[in-house]
């Protein structure tokens, strides 16, 4: 007896018949969706359920699945799964609100040695404490399961990332200051008065920079087999030495000072140095920071040896980044500094000071911009 087929034949349009021979050889799209991509198309020429199963490695059920839902509510729906009510949620709201809350704490604040959370650290410290807590639905809770609670409510507790507290109440004011000194640079600049009778120099010092010998000799590049320089890990210190730096916000020359400290007498140094450079009619402004150096009284009685020669203009506390200066020192540090090597500490110095001699023969005027568009000057 002939075979005879219960469900209808699936009558498929021009447009569906390609979609779906182009969605059966996809290489993106989930596999599932291949699968009934192809469930369809043999399903429309005429093969039966079982050969289908056969072809495909499956079983006929989710084959008769497939073609009921293209029967029953097209090809496009087909391709998807139909929303379903799901498994209802073991674990509550409240108990997900509490291991929320432990993640906002420190674990050491509950007896641990640690001073982050990790996942196992979390998990089992749940499991442990859940049922006092009133939260018994916790008490098989994995990692994973916490991973996700955490990452749905956008809480990455073994995360550090640093910010700077405002402990200057002049914050705002002492900022504005630095600005409109800024603001005033750029309005010299921009009438370019070549005999301007006031200097203006971003200041600070960059220490800690290490004198560091090679202990054996650093490997060239080798095109086609090692295009990088091999350097031997082991090292010899010399210990450190003091940048101290400003750099003229009108032409951009820097004028410097490499140190083995730097004390009040070595800032007094780099003022005498700074002094010789400039005409004596001229006023010298500095932008700097509130070191001690700065203020010191071996500092003040320097200063007035040269009354009316400098102004300084102090950044706020924490407020280090209005200096420009900064700027310079991120970029040498990129640059020259990156992975360097010397034979002494003298060495170091007198690579610096070829570094600095090398900008000041094409200078280069940073410009600030953050905020300057608000203030205006009358």
């Amino acid at each position: 007896m002939p075979f005879i087929r219960k469900r209808p034949l699936i009558i498929l349009n021009r447009e569906e018949k390609s979609y779906l021979q182009e969605l059966s050889r996809s290489r993106t799209e989930t596999a599932q969706r291949v699968e009934r991509s192809k469930i369809i198309l043999l399903y429309s020429e005429g093969v039966s359920v079982s050969a289908i199963a056969r072809q495909l490695q499956t079983n006929r059920p989710k084959i008769e699945r497939c073609v009921d839902k293209v029967l029953q509510l097209g090809v496009v729906v087909a391709l998807q799964d139909l929303p379903r009510k799901g498994k209802p949620p073991s674990i509550t709201k409240e108990a997900r609100a509490w291991v929320v809350s432990l993640a906002c704490q420190k674990p050491k604040d509950f007896g641990y040695s640690y001073e982050l959370w990790t996942t196992k650290l979390l998990s089992n410290h749940i499991k442990t404490n859940c049922k006092n807590a009133g939260h018994p639905c916790l008490k098989k809770i994995s990692r994973g399961t916490v991973s996700k609670i955490l990452t749905r409510n956008e809480i990455r507790p073994h995360k550090i990332k640093y910010y700077l507290e405002k402990r200057d109440p002049d914050f705002d004011s002492k900022m504005e200051q630095v600005l409109y000194v800024y603001k005033e640079v750029e309005i010299l600049r921009s009438k370019e008065q070549k005999n301007c009778s006031t200097a203006i120099l971003s200041y600070d010092e960059k220490p800690g920079i290490q004198a560091i010998e090679n202990t054996a000799p650093d490997l060239p590049p080798v095109a086609g087999s090692k295009p990088f320089l091999a350097r031997d890990h082991e090292y010899i210190r010399h210990g450190t030495v003091s940048l101290m730096a400003g750099i003229d916000l009108l032409n951009g020359k820097v004028h410097a000072l490499v140190v083995d400290r730097h004390r009040s007498r070595e800032f007094v140094q780099f003022l005498k140095t700074v002094d010789q450079n400039y005409k004596k009619e001229s006023k010298i402004r500095i932008i700097l920071d509130n070191h001690s150096a700065h203020i010191s009284k071996e500092t003040r009685a320097y200063l007035l040896t040269v009354p009316n020669r400098f102004e300084f203009i102090f950044t706020p506390k924490h407020g280090s980044w209005l200096n420009i200066i900064e700027s310079f020192f991120g970029k040498m540090a990129r640059t020259m500094l990156r992975g360097i090597r010397v034979v002494s500490k003298q060495d170091l110095k007198d690579r610096i000071m070829k570094y600095i001699d090398e900008v000041n023969r094409d200078p280069v005027v940073f410009k600030w911009k953050y905020k300057m568009d608000t203030l205006s000057v009358i």
